[in-house]
């Protein structure tokens, strides 16, 4: 795997979105790991999902700076093309052409050691073993806290499932921080009210599938 630094990136306001003040549009990667389900505000030291060892905020930290490094990469011509963006969708045996923003969260996790994800289908980033959040609240009674590089889904009416996934980076108040690709034909960070989201899953906190 080649080897990854932390960048600065700035955030790109679109239609879903809320527009990041210019003191975030700035921002790097935080030594914080882990957002408290209350308020969804930074709570590294209270976490039992990093209790066991420091391998997993390492690691989640590494995710996180995989999909920093992406900031701003986008479509050669708006059709889901550019030499980039098919990486991501070979990853997931998929050629250009296709939606792309589960495959860039699998191959994030696979540049970082994951086996899985690793599907270009975002409802499938869900299953129920991994699913914690749902719908406004937790579905998970052993988990009450929300991590970084957990991945966050969005619902679309029109398709009736979710249709929209990307990673959690870092939180303030009642937002989530994203990196997501496929977001306005590039790899971008947002700012989404919790209300918006409609499922996160963890898949690292006892992930054996390492490479």
């Amino acid at each position: 795997m080649i080897a990854k630094k932390h960048v600065f990136a700035r955030s790109v306001a679109t239609r879903q979105s809320v527009l990041l003040p210019e003191r975030l549009l700035l921002h790097c990667i935080h030594r914080h790991d882990v957002l408290s389900g209350t308020g969804l505000l930074f709570n590294v030291h209270t976490s039992s999902r990093l209790e066991r060892s420091g391998t997993e905020g390492s690691l989640r930290q590494q995710i996180t700076a995989i999909a920093t490094a992406e900031l701003g990469v986008k479509e050669a011509t708006g059709n889901n093309d550019g030499k980039r963006v098919e990486e991501y969708l070979r990853y997931t045996n998929l050629g250009k052409g296709h939606q792309w923003c589960a495959a860039f969260v699998s191959w994030c996790y696979g540049q970082a050691g994951l086996l899985q994800p690793r599907n270009p289908w975002s409802p499938a980033l869900f299953p129920n073993a991994n699913t914690y959040w749902k719908q406004g609240k937790f579905a998970n009674s052993q988990i009450r806290k929300v991590a970084v590089s957990d991945i966050f889904g969005i619902y679309g009416a029109a398709a009736k499932r979710i249709n929209h996934v990307g990673l959690v980076k870092e939180a303030q108040s009642k937002y989530l921080l994203t990196i997501e690709g496929n977001s306005n034909n590039r790899v971008e960070s947002r700012r989404r009210h919790r209300s918006t989201i409609y499922a996160l899953a963890d898949w690292i906190t006892g992930n054996k599938n390492l490479h």
